[in-house]
């Protein structure tokens, strides 16, 4: 039996109509962030709900710390809230753990599952990156915090044709524009996402994106998703961590060919 759903005190973008599809962005990001390439193209066929996390886009930051559980009930709570008592997930590198525990604990709303740059736990690699990231911001040190996204965030392709004058201002809107509530992220992914044994349990249609050329979640972790989820249908793009950046076109349309797909 699912678990009784909160009150969402996330903000949330809601766009287009059709089928539901809730929108699980990744750490330090938002909707607009990681999803605003292709929100056009989702919404076409879906009535698209995109809520923010505690600290980012239209959420305020929270003085209680952040847990999976509550994370994933918040987010189905937004999309009932917002009318749509089913709905698929696509979730984004720490929305895939997130979609996962919301697949598992309320089975009954969710229809299937896309899980781009996604992890079911961060392995002993991932976590240097990660505490490394969280002890630039801590430190304050955004410049420096601003140059390890990229490296670790773009593609070594994409990265090596960037002119200096359009690296120079990457780097500085990336500084400025770092949601306060990363570091609570961050927390939440270091220290509490793990849901390897939740994969095994998934039944609903799924489909693993594998950012090929990541350096952040490599695709050692893509393809322990594919491998674990029952039937799990699995697919590559040659992209950084970064696919809205990189390859946002051919990122959209695996997510919506696929939702197509398993709603017929």
């Amino acid at each position: 039996m699912s678990p009784a759903l909160p009150i969402s005190s996330l903000g949330r973008l809601v766009r287009g109509t059709g089928p539901g599809l809730l929108l699980a962005h990744g750490a330090g990001g938002g909707i607009d962030a990681n999803y605003g390439p292709i929100l056009d193209t989702l919404a076409a066929q879906h009535t698209v709900i995109g809520p923010d996390y505690p600290g980012t886009g239209r959420t305020e930051r929270t003085e209680a710390p952040l847990t999976l559980d509550g994370l994933a009930d918040e987010l189905v709570a937004t999309a009932v809230e917002e009318g749509q008592d089913t709905f698929a997930i696509a979730g984004y590198s720490l929305g895939s753990p997130v979609a996962v525990r919301a697949a598992t604990r309320h089975p009954d709303r969710v229809t299937a599952l896309v899980l781009t740059a996604g992890f079911a736990h961060p392995n002993p690699r991932f976590l240097v990156a990660a505490k490394l990231w969280r002890d630039l911001l801590r430190a304050g040190d955004l410049e420096q915090l601003s140059a390890f996204v990229a490296l670790i965030g773009l593609s070594a392709p994409v990265l090596d044709t960037v002119g200096q004058d359009d690296l120079d201002t990457a780097l500085k809107t990336t500084a400025a524009t770092i949601p306060p509530g990363t570091l609570d992220h961050l927390d939440l992914l270091i220290n509490h996402v793990d849901v390897r044994a939740d994969l095994a349990a998934l039944t609903v249609p799924t489909l693993v994106i594998s950012t090929t050329l990541d350096q952040l979640v490599t695709p050692h972790h893509h393809r322990q998703l594919a491998e674990t989820i029952p039937k799990a249908r699995y697919a590559e793009i040659a992209t950084g961590h970064l696919p809205f950046v990189e390859q946002p076109a051919k990122w959209s349309t695996l997510i919506r060919n696929f939702l197509r797909d398993s709603q017929t």
